[in-house]
């Protein structure tokens, strides 16, 4: 959550938020000197009736009454007609930077490690990503303009009022210290308020986020009552953030009106009296300080409802510069490329962990030859994956070296790396789509003849046109229109597609149908041909015919051989991990 600081608002983050109005300075420069317009034509027309009621109605002169009464139809008209600009281009305004903000912040969102997702809820990066950014966008229609414009009228309307009656200022002001320390009180109790507000609704929308996408767990195992429960906890802390918010607005807003009315009977009482008796206050100059009155308050009960605005804009901007200021990218520095690559890994010395102080893989030395397949077994936690996390470079490795083709994968640009390397996950993510633009994954260059020949190639063709709709097929969120199996036959055609030097299967014939595995097992034959293939499996049936077996346990390799090699090792591990799968088959 971010800190509150304390003051009304941060000028740092302000000024940060500002430079995004850079590219836009003219519609800037235009907003502001309509807010000035505004402000002199709205206290123009007060003015101009002062002296209607004192120089023409008073004395009853026709023809002065209907001049100035069209010069006070022209001012109203030009104040429209500059409130229209000022409310239309200051929204402009900050739609403009709020579209220039999202896309800087989905930008950062995509270069982050996968370690900032291990750590982050998804619902919060929703949250920043969308209400928040829309958030920050009243902070330029609602609120910082306005604020602007209505000290400018403010500013005026005193200057008027020190020029007209200094007496009747005088009046007025006695009163302004109540107002402006209420206001003050207001505003710093409104901004932890908010602070509050921003928070639960992030909890909020983490907690429906999560509940929603694994609903079959909740219904699974009789949860329900109790997610109902623990929801109905965090909606009642939305709910009071919320409250706290309503009681002090209901307690500043009667102050101020309270105020403006003790305001206008102080001045209609010494004016009035001043009137009788004779004085220099005329009849008009009355008028013309009760309205200039509540022409001031209104702006400063206005500016304290908009300061709300500016506030919450404040609050949601600090968040979403929270990320864009989180330094959590793999480093892209090389400038190695290559059109095409041999496929050569060495893994030299390799070290990583997760966590500070806790490594997964402690000194790995592997050496992977071009074209052959090499599959890597062992128990669940022993490094298998993280392999190919750090192959990726989804992650960074603490020490030793990945080298592919002799060039470390660090001196590869990211981009370059990642064209060559393709992966095929055992959890295949699949967006709301349809099964073509899941497989070309929208890259125009890739014709829907292209996949249909790649489909019949891998075999995977006869499935993919027996969908409804066939290759138009929307699979729905995560795929969830497909069996799992279904779900790896579409990312096997999708890494064959890509047409890589390295091709990676992590665990891709888990937990699928005795079909699909036929298929897959079909497609692995196609796709492995002719490339660097590593193959994570705990299903040993699935690799038998790899070129050799790499057995992992605790981050180390602890052996390394053929299928036949690996189980004729006396109390070999890769020995007792077959007998313990197979133990049912041989007896």
């Amino acid at each position: 959550m971010a800190k509150v600081n304390g003051k009304v608002f941060d000028i740092k983050l302000l000024s940060k938020l500002m430079d995004y109005s850079n590219p836009y300075r003219l519609t800037y420069y235009f907003v502001l000197l309509s807010a000035i317009l505004l402000s002199v034509f709205s206290t123009l027309s007060p003015y101009l009736l002062k002296i209607v009621i004192d120089d023409y109605i008073t004395p009853k002169d026709y023809d002065g009454l209907v001049f100035f009464s069209l010069l006070m139809l022209l001012s109203l008209i030009l104040e429209v007609v500059f409130q229209f600009i000022f409310i239309y281009y200051a929204n402009w305004l900050g739609q403009m930077i709020v579209k220039d903000l999202r896309v800087e912040l989905f930008q950062k969102l995509i270069r982050f490690k996968m370690a900032y997702y291990d750590t982050s809820a998804v619902g919060r990066l929703v949250t920043r990503s969308v209400s928040d950014i829309e958030t920050i966008a009243s902070i330029f229609s609602q609120g910082l303009f306005m604020i602007i414009a209505d000290l400018l009228k403010m500013g005026i309307v005193v200057g008027v009022m020190l020029f007209v009656n200094w007496k009747l200022s005088l009046i007025v002001f006695s009163v302004l210290p109540v107002i402006l320390y209420a206001t003050r009180v207001f505003q710093k109790s409104m901004k932890k308020a908010f602070e509050d507000v921003r928070k639960q609704v992030a909890d909020l929308n983490t907690f429906v986020q999560e509940r929603i996408s694994g609903m079959k767990i909740v219904q699974l195992f009789n949860r329900e009552i109790i997610e109902q429960k623990t929801f109905m906890g965090i909606n009642e802390k939305h709910k009071k953030a919320w409250l706290k918010t309503v009681w002090f607005n209901s307690i500043f807003f009667p102050v101020a009106e309270i105020s403006t009315s003790v305001t206008i009977g102080l001045l209609v009482w010494y004016g009035g009296l001043n009137v009788i008796a004779g004085g220099s206050i005329s009849l008009g100059t009355i008028f013309l300080f009760i309205q200039l009155s509540q022409m001031l308050f209104r702006p400063l009960r206005q500016i304290a409802d908009k300061f709300n605005t500016l506030q919450m804009g404040m609050v949601a901007a600090n968040r979403v510069f929270a990320i864009l200021e989180t330094e959590s990218q793999i480093e892209d520095k090389g400038t190695f490329t290559a059109q095409t690559m041999a496929g050569k890994i060495d893994l030299e010395q390799l070290h990583f962990s997760y966590i500070k102080g806790e490594e997964v893989l402690k000194g790995i030395d592997l050496q992977v030859l071009p074209g052959e397949t090499v599959a890597i077994v062992g128990a669940t936690g022993a490094g298998k994956s993280t392999i190919i996390n750090l192959l990726s470079r989804f992650y960074e490795f603490d020490s030793g070296d990945i080298k592919i083709d002799g060039t470390s994968i660090r001196n590869y640009a990211l981009s370059d790396l990642r064209m060559h390397v393709a992966v095929v996950l055992q959890d295949v993510f699949l967006f709301a789509d349809t099964v073509y633009n899941n497989i070309t994954l929208y890259n125009p260059k890739i014709s829907l003849e292209q996949v249909q020949k790649a489909a019949k190639e891998i075999g995977v063709h006869e499935f993919i046109n027996s969908l409804p709709g066939g290759y138009q097929y929307n699979v729905k969120e995560r795929g969830v229109m497909l069996s799992a199996g279904q779900r790896q036959l579409i990312a096997f055609l999708r890494a064959f597609l890509s047409k890589p030097t390295i091709l990676v299967l992590d665990e891709a014939t888990s937990s699928v149908d005795s079909y699909s595995e036929e298929l897959i097992q079909t497609a692995t034959e196609t796709i492995t041909k002719g490339k660097t293939s590593l193959i994570i499996a705990h299903r040993l049936a699935t690799i038998q015919n790899a070129d050799r077996i790499v057995v992992m346990d605790q981050g180390l390799i602890v052996e390394i051989g053929t299928h036949k090699e690996l189980l004729n090792k006396k109390n070999g591990y890769y020995q007792k991990l077959h007998q313990v799968q197979f133990s049912e088959v041989e007896s």
